[in-house]
């Protein structure tokens, strides 16, 4: 056995977040019985697609714009995004089980029809992803590894980065927000030579949030702890 992979036929990952929080409420483990099946993707999993192909997401989508949102949290950006968008298809991807279960119920509510699901690693959800087939992608508060020794593991290194350009469109846009200073440095650093240019032209294009912009949880947590949002604002080049 190849001593990179698992028996599955996987590369081995490491995967620093949290899967799984404290107990779901009962109507949370309906949503996830009875609708997390119907929003999947497709076969994303190493177990059910060893051969890696691509997604169809003409089938899942139509002729759609096709927009990924990485690690949605609890899903209010996602499901805003959906509901001013009806003609764009948008997939969130999330490890996170608890928030894939907010976001269901938020689905729900809001009955947002252009929407899919990754309940998992988003490096799986690229290796199946039709190259240059994104039009947008949003990193929205990321988890910031704090400590040093830990900035490898943030989304904005090669591992994560290197992956999205592939899979995004020339000209497609991708949107970083953050309240962590030393993230915002990091950001700066990696994107641009994965073949990104950074659309700020003056202080006002990173302080003032996009207009479509909706606040989440976790930046009311930032403003309430005196943390400043950062916005920015990245273009695909050709």
């Amino acid at each position: 056995m190849d001593n990179d992979r698992h028996p599955s036929g996987a590369p081995w990952r490491n995967f620093y977040g949290r899967f799984k929080g404290k107990g779901l409420r009962k109507s949370q483990e309906v949503y996830l019985d009875e609708d997390l099946a119907a929003l999947s993707p497709g076969a994303v999993g190493w177990e059910e697609n060893p051969d890696r192909t691509p997604l169809d997401l003409d089938a899942l989508f139509g002729d759609r714009d096709v927009w990924l949102e990485v690690g949605f949290g609890g899903g209010e950006h996602l499901v805003h995004q959906a509901v001013q968008n009806p003609g764009v298809g948008i997939i969130g991807c999330e490890p996170y089980i608890n928030g894939v279960a907010m976001l269901l119920g938020k689905i729900r509510e809001a009955e947002a029809r252009n929407l899919a699901v990754h309940p998992g690693d988003v490096r799986d959800l690229f290796d199946v992803l039709p190259d240059r087939s994104l039009s947008r992608a949003f990193l929205l508060y990321p988890d910031p590894w704090p400590k040093k020794r830990h900035h490898r593991r943030r989304f904005v290194t090669p591992d994560y980065l290197e992956p999205l350009a592939r899979k995004l469109k020339p000209g497609a846009i991708f949107r970083v927000a953050t309240d962590i200073p030393d993230y915002v440095r990091q950001t700066l650093e990696e994107v641009p030579p994965q073949g990104f240019d950074w659309l700020a032209e003056g202080p006002a294009d990173w302080r003032r949030p996009w207009d479509d912009w909706i606040s989440t949880r976790y930046e009311q947590k930032a403003l309430r702890e005196g943390r400043m949002p950062h916005y920015l604002t990245f273009r695909r080049a050709g």
